[in-house]
């Protein structure tokens, strides 16, 4: 292997390395977020910077697949949810 492809090759891995790590190390907040809507229930978890930034994308999660359409989705996220459960 050529030495420039070799320093390629390495620049490649050291950029996603701190991609990765940039990208969880500001996720410091994880949600399980619990949603009733119109007889259907679901729950989803995820992660960001805040509780309250991942307790809404959780929510948003939950909803999708109960949610039909556009004006059913943005009813949903405004639903309070059924739980949350956050740590830090």
């Amino acid at each position: 292997m050529k030495p420039a492809t070799r320093l390629t090759v390495f620049a490649i891995v050291v950029l996603a390395a701190i991609l990765l790590w940039s990208t969880l190390a500001a996720q410091k907040a994880k949600c399980n977020v619990c949603v009733s809507y119109r007889n259907a229930r679901n729950c989803a978890h995820a992660s960001a910077e805040t509780e309250k930034e991942a307790a809404r994308s959780a929510q948003t999660t939950a909803c999708g697949p109960i949610a039909h359409g556009m004006a059913e989705s943005i009813e949903c996220d405004n639903v309070p949810p059924a739980s949350v459960d956050c740590t830090t």
